[in-house]
């Protein structure tokens, strides 16, 4: 998932970055690419503990969501991305029976490098249906 993060530089010239759509989600650093470094850490880690709660990690909205807000009033901003399947668990093997014509739509899907493979296709189909609700 690719989560925007605000990025404010403080007064001793560190640098601030929060997750608005992880809550509590924050680092800093010295330099700004530390700071992003950092955060890719940090967000790693929320997600960790969520999934030891039993929960999928939070959609990534975008900037426009959160650029108006008064909590991010003068931030920078950027993306993050995080492969959240490592959160996720072990992976189980399902025998799944779809359409001829569905499994050839996600085949070109796949082939087209929108995917890596079926699996991994069924598997985000699956969580965006989720985060949906």
């Amino acid at each position: 998932m690719r989560y925007p993060v605000a990025i404010h530089k403080d007064e001793n010239s560190c640098y601030g970055v929060s997750v608005p759509d992880i809550p509590g989600c924050f680092s800093a650093g010295e330099t700004y690419d530390e700071a992003l470094n950092n955060v890719e850490e940090a967000i790693s880690s929320h997600l960790e503990i969520l999934a030891e709660d039993g929960e999928i990690a939070p959609k990534a909205t975008t900037i426009e969501q959160w650029q108006h807000s008064p909590d991010y009033k003068g931030a920078a901003w950027a993306f993050v991305q995080i492969d959240v399947s490592a959160f996720l668990g072990k992976t189980e093997k399902a025998t799944i029976t779809l359409p001829k014509l569905l499994m050839n739509r996600i085949d070109e899907f796949v082939k087209s490098g929108k995917a890596k493979n079926r699996s991994a296709f069924l598997a985000d189909s699956a969580i965006k249906a989720l985060e949906s609700k």
